[in-house]
């Protein structure tokens, strides 16, 4: 599987055309607690860019962002009860939803996990 970036701090895990997608460490961390996931809607068709997610913690609200175009396959159903889940395994257990990519070539345009590395020390 292959994984990369965006410079809002979303990561998409490649396995054929699907994607799953979350928020990274970085982002949970400038976030902080997790407390609440507005999940995306299933079936939905979106656009690379879209608001599709919300992520409520103990700071502020904040947008999650489709880093390709495609159609909504799945959301991590276990959020709903344990959206702390985000906390303490943003970047694996803590997957907000999973995409049906309808153009693969967008994801030339995201990071791969050195250039996001290097992306985040700049910040």
């Amino acid at each position: 599987m292959t994984r990369y970036f965006t410079q809002d701090h979303e990561w998409i895990e490649i396995e054929g055309d699907l994607g799953t997608v979350g928020i990274t460490d970085y982002a949970q961390g400038q976030l902080g607690d997790i407390t609440f996931v507005d999940p995306a809607e299933v079936g939905a068709s979106v656009a690379k860019g879209d608001a599709v997610s919300v992520v409520d913690s103990v700071k502020a609200a904040s947008d999650v962002y489709t880093p390709v175009s495609g159609i909504i396959a799945d959301v991590n159903a276990a959020l709903a009860d344990e959206p702390e889940l985000v906390n303490t395994d943003a970047e694996v257990g803590g997957w907000l939803f999973r995409i049906t990519l309808s153009d693969p070539s967008e994801l030339a345009a995201l990071m791969d996990d050195a250039a996001y590395k290097a992306y985040i020390e700049t910040l």
